[in-house]
């Protein structure tokens, strides 16, 4: 009775005329009809005949929020006002925090109970000729919260939300505002044929680490690939510019529209909003990077020619690529060596083939080539790498609770067995296990550098490619109440999507990360999201894009310690944070 009148008071008061360039889709997962639509509350208008590709035909009533219950200076709580989500309570109180850091704009929108990604930036005050205000208001003649971020000098709103749509929910958390022009370019990672988003459709853009390759034919391909970076750059009207980071490493998506407008959208933690002034694109970055922290700098010889291949038969084979492409004169400076190397894909062995390695590159660094070799993350749960990382008590990524634990797998491997230690499978033949490199112990840091350290000590490597570190998993299973897991031989890894140890495998709303793949889920070609990482302190859900990140950290510090030289460490864009660790971009080969 609730949903009929406030459905019935919605379309007595007109409130559904919304602009068909500037709806917020109330049922953004695939299946929206009329009936459906109502039942949540929301406004049902087919768009007619010439409107924008995409436009929602379900979209919620502009007054949708919440409303001021007190203030302070920069300073609001806030408690909901109208709807709750379709996909659970809107989250009551909510707190939005405002402060300057330098000419930066922080907008903090959450609680203290709500999850934080635990990455430390620096956050240097931004330097610009110009300022940013924040100014709160309400919607129309409501009493629903909204707010401008608007550039002072020329009076104009980066951002507003009187667009309406604002949810916060536990899983489910929506913002939107309108945009002062369509001259959009960031977000990712994703494929584009042009820098700058076509805002004249309705598009969404899903952010959620994957291992797959880009589709670079299709017209329009809004696939989410290996990385996840919420920035964005925005060019005004005028010319100025301006930039916003949005510090979140949940499963999240952001849609463009021919309002202009934008709606962000993430299935956990808060929003951490930074506004940067600009205002020129070049200032835009000096600031984001002083928020976010610089690249580190390679080795001078990391930015010369590079040779990889995935392929080669054995060592014989990778020496006569390296001699041919000599011998052709051809510019080389860093042969690289892929998985190839290694007995059966396990990380830090030498395969039968690949015997006279060692010998092989201190001939290469004689000629003056410096050498990179790939190591993935997991590690197979049964040899001496392995062994050795419980032996240290490194931290692996593992089950909630035992009763999640498949034994019949685990039971096949001494090191595993009575442990919660989530097996997987990769490229090893048999199961593996994911380091957990958000330990806070430094334990696993602590392991992964000896063992980088000894295996040195056979090939004298300069350089670490960091793959599958989305992290990849091979072929993962759901399962639900009624079905059983398979769990024979180097079984998948199966993860419940029903029941409740489902919560997390199978949230309320999924993201297009999801609904992009008919079939699949979140956990679908990684872990599942129930895993507890952080040495058990963390939910995988709300860590899994930092994954890259915390490797590629970690792994720096091991190769320094190692080589005690400036090195390289190659990886493939897997952070929810653009490069602010020693990393680089992976290069094709």
């Amino acid at each position: 009775m609730r949903w009929f009148l406030l459905t019935a008071l919605f379309l007595c008061n007109g409130v559904n005329a919304i602009d068909v360039n500037s709806r917020v889709d109330c049922f953004p997962e695939p299946g929206a009809s009329q009936d459906a639509c109502l039942a949540r509350g929301c406004t049902w208008e087919e768009a007619p005949q010439g409107s924008p590709e995409g436009v929602p035909w379900c979209f919620y009533p502009k007054e949708t929020g919440y409303r001021v219950y007190q203030q302070n200076v920069d300073y609001y709580q806030l408690v909901p006002e109208t709807l709750s989500t379709p996909y659970g309570a809107n989250i009551s109180p909510l707190e939005v925090k405002v402060r300057k850091n330098g000419a930066t704009l922080l907008v903090s929108i959450g609680n203290s109970n709500r999850y934080v990604p635990p990455v430390q930036l620096p956050e240097q005050p931004g330097v610009s000729s110009e300022t940013l205000a924040f100014s709160a208001s309400t919607i129309d003649n409501s009493k629903v919260f909204a707010f401008q971020v608007v550039r002072q000098s020329t009076n104009t709103p980066l951002w507003d939300t009187s667009i309406g749509g604002m949810q916060f929910a536990d899983k489910f958390i929506q913002i939107a505002t309108y945009l002062p022009s369509s001259n959009v370019f960031g977000f990712g990672q994703h494929v584009h044929h042009r820098l700058r988003h076509d805002l004249s459709r309705y598009t969404v853009w899903p952010m959620f680490a994957r291992d797959i390759g880009p589709d670079s034919t299709s017209p329009l391909s809004t696939q989410n690939l290996y990385g996840v970076h919420p920035f964005y750059i925005c060019v005004e009207n005028d010319g100025k510019a301006h930039g916003v980071f949005i510090l979140n490493s949940n499963a999240q998506e952001v849609v463009t529209g021919p309002g202009p407008h934008l709606i962000y959208r993430t299935i956990g933690g808060q929003l951490d909003i930074a506004f940067f002034p600009g205002p020129t694109p070049e200032e835009v970055v000096q600031q984001y990077l002083a928020h976010i922290g610089h690249p580190f700098l390679p080795a001078y010889w990391a930015l010369g020619y590079q040779l990889s291949r995935w392929g080669y038969k054995n060592l014989d084979d990778m020496k006569a690529v390296v001699a041919r492409v000599q011998a052709a004169q051809i510019p080389l400076d860093v042969p690289y060596a892929d998985i190839d190397y290694m007995e059966r894909y396990k990380d830090f062995t030498l395969g039968p083939d690949w015997a006279g390695f060692g010998a092989y590159v201190d001939d290469l660094h004689k000629m003056g080539l410096h050498l990179i070799l790939i190591f993935d993350p997991a590690v197979e749960a049964d040899y001496g790498s392995f062994q050795r990382g419980r032996d240290q008590n490194a931290s692996f990524l593992e089950w909630a609770k035992p009763s999640q634990v498949p034994t019949k797998i685990q039971n096949q491997y001494p090191l595993a067995k009575d442990t919660l230690i989530m097996l997987g499978n990769v490229w090893p033949d048999r199961n593996t296990a994911m380091p957990d490199f958000l330990d806070p112990t430094n334990k696993t840091l602590q392991w992964w550098t000896s063992e980088c350290q000894l295996f040195h000590k056979t090939v004298a490597f300069d350089g670490m490619w960091i793959d599958m570190n989305e992290p990849s998993n091979f072929d993962t299973d759901t399962y639900t109440e009624e079905t059983v897991r398979g769990e024979a031989g180097n079984a998948h890894l199966s993860c419940p999507i029903s029941g409740p140890d489902a919560e997390f495998d199978n949230p309320p709303y999924k993201t297009y990360a999801v609904y992009n793949r008919q079939g699949e889920q979140l956990c679908s070609k990684t872990l599942c999201m129930l895993a507890k990482t952080g040495r058990r302190t963390m939910d995988f859900y709300n860590t899994k894009n930092l994954y890259g990140m915390s490797e590629a950290k970690a792994t720096s510090q091991a190769l320094a310690a190692t080589t005690k030289k400036r090195g390289a460490v190659i990886s493939s864009f897997p952070v929810d944070i653009p490069l602010f660790w020693p990393l680089w971009r992976r290069l094709a080969g």
